[in-house]
């Protein structure tokens, strides 16, 4: 072999597989040290000189103070995320119920009518079909068209 060395001679695979060990670890290190830090900082029933103290040792003593905060608190911190992501689902969940509309109610009459004028003065709809679809409204004949459906196809 010449001066010259290759990599492959020098580290060899268990060295590998060390360092992606090493690694795979110092990133679970650092998501378990954010988690920490959001839950002290997301943590109601805490107050803020508890706050302050938590994130000083913390920030001070990483390893002990997160391992010390999961040992004290980890099981409520549980809890916690679970009740976070509820409250998020239910925030969604009223978010799509009010952008959809009353629960898949129709709206009113007078909605209905309102839109059809927007379309009939924006050149959408023909006055025809504004006075079919204005009597299938007033007659409460919507059983016919489907649901958001105002006119027949053409």
């Amino acid at each position: 072999m010449d001066t010259q060395m290759y990599l492959a001679y020098d580290y060899p695979l268990l060295s590998m597989f060390w360092t992606m060990l090493w690694l795979f670890l110092w990133v679970l290190w650092f998501i378990l040290l954010f988690r920490v830090i959001a839950d002290i900082l997301r943590d109601d029933s805490m107050g803020g000189w508890g706050k302050a103290g938590w994130m000083a040792f913390v920030i001070l003593l990483p390893f002990l103070g997160v391992l010390v905060y999961v040992i004290a608190r980890g099981r409520s911190m549980g809890r916690r995320e679970i009740d976070h992501a509820r409250e998020k689902q239910q925030a969604f969940d009223a978010y799509v119920r009010e952008t959809a509309g009353s629960g898949g109610s129709r709206p009113s009459r007078a909605e209905e009518l309102r839109r059809l004028a927007d379309l009939r003065t924006q050149g959408d709809i023909s006055e025809e079909e504004f006075q079919q679809a204005k009597a299938l409204v007033l007659n409460d004949d919507r059983s016919s068209t489907p649901a958001g459906s105002t006119t027949t196809p053409r």
